[in-house]
């Protein structure tokens, strides 16, 4: 191990000499690009943009004229408008984006297939990410499961290669780091705390409290309160019915909101979003693996998994979209299986 003063951020870090060599190994594909566009995974959260932007300055150090920062699906959590609004993020949606432009493709927080709406023919340049996965065909692939956050892996970066923070990106590595992980206590690591620590000098303290300030939209109320009038428990598991909603990011929201039952430690959460049956699901039971519990219950009728502790997917209705005007019809009609397959994969019977 080598100890090594970053005085960008004027603290000790304690790093392994292989992980310091990362962020080399990094600079040196982006310095054979003129361009590079970064790549978010669907309905991106803060941990996911704030990790581009990251990749965005370290780009800009190291003379990539032109960088652009792209995602799928929706930013519709009032907190993730909010991140974007008052931190200025110029981030556009994939459909405005012409691939074969750009020098280099990146993707931060995800992994090719997963979570994204981008063609799986596209094969990125560079990988960041903290999910299970891999990208054997990237010319740059880091991907630490051991990590909380994919913000943690770029602040190192940060660290390792002096770059001094603007009060922009370390506002907004403060509050990936908190929402991914350290307000909910959701198995940090220790290098979640070092790292908010490392950025915590340099963050605006009143952008980080007005963001969580930020107003619930009422299509997420309404989500909410559905989710509240339909739950379902067994044992200290719970399920419970949205019913159709255009905001994808109210399901976790609900999830995390029942998750504060007392008795409860398990919750998934689905609704009809767009032409899928989305899913979400929390749990704080450390013998419940989430991502695992969901691709075991619903990995067969499409695409499920995720974290230890919290996990999503989507199940595409196919023929069943045409009748998506009748959402509460539809709904009645997959809710039971959806709960006994949940409760299945949790070998919970009645």
């Amino acid at each position: 191990m080598a100890l090594r003063t970053v005085t960008g951020f004027k603290r000790l870090f304690l790093v392994l000499d292989d992980d310091m060599s990362r962020a080399a190994d990094l600079v040196s594909v982006l310095e054979s690009a003129s361009s590079l566009v970064v790549v978010c995974h669907d309905n991106p959260d803060p941990d996911c943009l704030a990790s581009a932007l990251a990749l965005e300055t370290i780009a800009g150090e190291h003379d990539v004229e032109e960088v652009v920062i792209t995602y799928g699906g929706d930013i519709s959590h009032q907190q993730n408008r909010a991140f974007v609004n008052m931190l200025a993020l110029t981030v556009v949606p994939l459909d405005g984006v012409t691939f074969e432009e750009f020098d280099c493709l990146a993707f931060v927080d995800h992994t090719s297939g997963q979570n994204t709406s981008l063609d799986t023919e596209i094969e990125p340049d560079i990988v960041v990410d903290h999910h299970p996965g891999g990208d054997d065909g990237a010319e740059f692939t880091d991907i630490r499961t051991e990590y909380g956050a994919t913000a943690t892996i770029f602040v190192e970066y940060l660290g390792e290669l002096d770059i001094e923070l603007t009060s922009r990106l370390a506002s907004a590595l403060l509050f990936a780091l908190h929402r991914e992980r350290l307000d909910f206590v959701r198995e940090p690591t220790r290098r979640e705390y070092e790292a908010a620590l490392s950025v915590y000098a340099d963050a605006e303290l009143e952008v980080l409290e007005q963001l969580y300030g930020s107003a619930f939209s009422p299509g997420t109320l309404d989500a909410i309160g559905r989710a509240i009038d339909t739950r379902e428990r067994r044992a200290s598991s719970m399920v419970a019915n949205v019913g159709k909603t255009a905001e994808t990011d109210a399901l976790p929201q609900a999830a995390d909101y029942l998750l504060n039952l007392e008795g409860v430690d398990t919750v998934l959460v689905y609704g009809i979003v767009g032409d899928a049956i989305r899913i979400s699901g929390r749990s704080i039971d450390p013998r419940i693996n989430m991502g695992e519990t969901l691709d075991d219950g619903f990995g067969d009728l499409g695409s499920a998994g995720g974290h230890h502790d919290m996990a999503g997917g989507h199940i595409e209705l196919g023929i069943f979209a045409d009748e998506a005007g009748d959402a509460e019809q539809l709904l009645d009609f997959v809710s039971g299986r959806i709960s006994s397959r949940f409760f299945e994969a949790l070998n919970l019977d009645d």
